[in-house]
């Protein structure tokens, strides 16, 4: 159900959408060090995974900087595209991690086909997922405010579960309750 996700593009148009919605709110906000005007400072990011005819605007990582000389604090928005400095789109690696019974062979070949995404790339967010995210003041923060808690080495299934909605609407949540890992100025960096 939620590796049908993967190639619907109209999940990657939400979530630039979103993402545009975070960044007009950062820039309206001025900057976090002086409160100057903020500068259009996007960057260029190589995201993986996506399905192709992925417009260029969304390898752009919406960012800003202070326009006041002697400022220049970088604000970078939270995204819900990216996931930290992973170089795989953030839905890709939740919903590749969410995979109840790990990477079986038949499961790697198709995601082999269709994302490109070794096993030991998934080995890896797995244990990003179970351990170094549970591990962070951010998370104990977060999970403090979901009843009854969700198992830490299920993560992301578990809290994918937490979320109403079809598949879309948990997936998007899920990735909004983890936009504050994704900036620069998080507590965690995705490996």
């Amino acid at each position: 159900m939620y590796t049908d996700l993967l190639a619907d593009g109209r999940l990657y148009a939400l979530l630039q959408r979103c993402d545009e919605d975070l960044a007009a709110g950062q820039r309206a906000q001025g900057c976090p060090r002086c409160g100057g005007m903020l500068h259009a400072a996007h960057y260029r990011r190589k995201p993986r995974g996506g399905p192709a005819g992925l417009v260029p605007e969304y390898g752009r990582r919406l960012s800003y900087c202070c326009a006041r000389e002697g400022c220049r604090k970088r604000a970078t928005p939270p995204s819900l595209r990216f996931l930290g400095r992973k170089v795989y789109l953030g839905a890709v690696v939740v919903l590749i991690s969410a995979m109840r019974n790990g990477p079986t062979p038949a499961r790697m070949q198709f995601l082999q086909d269709r994302v490109g995404v070794s096993r030991r790339t998934i080995l890896r967010w797995r244990l990003w997922w179970s351990q170094l995210l549970s591990a962070t003041s951010f998370w104990r923060t977060a999970a403090a405010a979901l009843m009854p808690p969700v198992s830490a080495s299920q993560l992301p299934a578990s809290l994918l579960e937490r979320f109403a909605g079809s598949a879309l609407d948990r997936l998007c949540s899920l990735l909004r309750f983890v936009a504050p890992i994704t900036t620069g100025s998080a507590a965690v960096h995705a490996a």
